[in-house]
């Protein structure tokens, strides 16, 4: 009988305690995200801190797409494709694009049927390949698109805009969330009144890498003599999330 009065008490001690929590973060505007861990030894004060920063993508891939349609034969589709595309690999050569940043990523030819008296016959061939280029010079964007419709791509699949080392920007964004942890910890503190000893863990956790961006472009003009379209890079965040421990005096 007394174990059970004496779980009762700590169980209505435990809800009095948690509402007065709830009621002094409520009052003092006390930042989030927050937590207290209790350990054997001490009590520590967990708090996470965000840092964010904007950067300009700095590298652009862009993908070329050649495609032919209802030839007669397997070699006259191979025999298009490849002229077409060893013209977009001799002129994006010509425009100073290094041999290592032009890839073919995409080759394939395949029957065109026809479906008549319920039969499937094959009525021609069809091709694509596509040739995927890495610009170094997001500024050139635009001209690597005309160089490559002029030479005979008649698809732009797609313009990623990307930081090609977002590490560097990672440790200056990581910066920027311990800073923000610290500032919330003090501020805790003060409404508190609780003094904070030194931080004795840090935990960085792993954010997702800054999605490409996808830059638009006009379809009017592939294949030569429309102009170099406007393309936009914006920018993207590169983002850290860490969590100090502080010691609680």
């Amino acid at each position: 009988m007394e174990n059970s009065n004496n779980f009762m008490r700590n169980f209505f001690t435990a809800i009095v305690v948690s509402l007065i929590a709830l009621f002094v973060i409520k009052y003092f505007d006390i930042s989030y995200p927050l937590s207290v861990v209790s350990t054997s030894k001490s009590t520590e004060l967990a708090v996470v801190g965000e840092g964010k920063v904007e950067v300009s993508p700095d590298t652009a891939y862009v993908d070329a797409g050649i495609t032919v349609d209802n030839r007669a034969t397997v070699k006259e589709v191979q025999d298009t494709i490849n002229t077409i595309n060893n013209k977009i690999i001799n002129a994006l050569r010509d425009a100073g694009i290094e041999k290592a940043d032009i890839k073919t990523s995409n080759y394939s030819v395949y029957p065109n049927y026809k479906y008549e008296n319920n039969v499937n016959t094959i009525s021609g061939y069809n091709g694509n390949a596509t040739v995927q280029i890495k610009v170094r010079d997001t500024q050139t964007v635009s001209q690597v698109i005309e160089t490559v419709t002029t030479a005979g791509a008649n698809q732009i699949q797609g313009v990623r805009f990307t930081i090609d080392k977002p590490e560097v920007y990672r440790e200056e964004a990581r910066d920027k969330a311990i800073s923000n942890a610290k500032d919330q910890a003090e501020k805790m503190a003060k409404n508190l009144g609780i003094k904070l000893g030194k931080v004795v863990n840090i935990v960085e956790s792993s954010p997702n890498e800054p999605v490409p961006l996808y830059g638009k472009t006009m379809a009017e003009g592939l294949g030569g003599g429309g102009g170099a379209p406007v393309v936009e890079s914006g920018t993207q965040t590169v983002t850290s999330i860490v969590t100090l421990f502080f010691e609680k005096k």
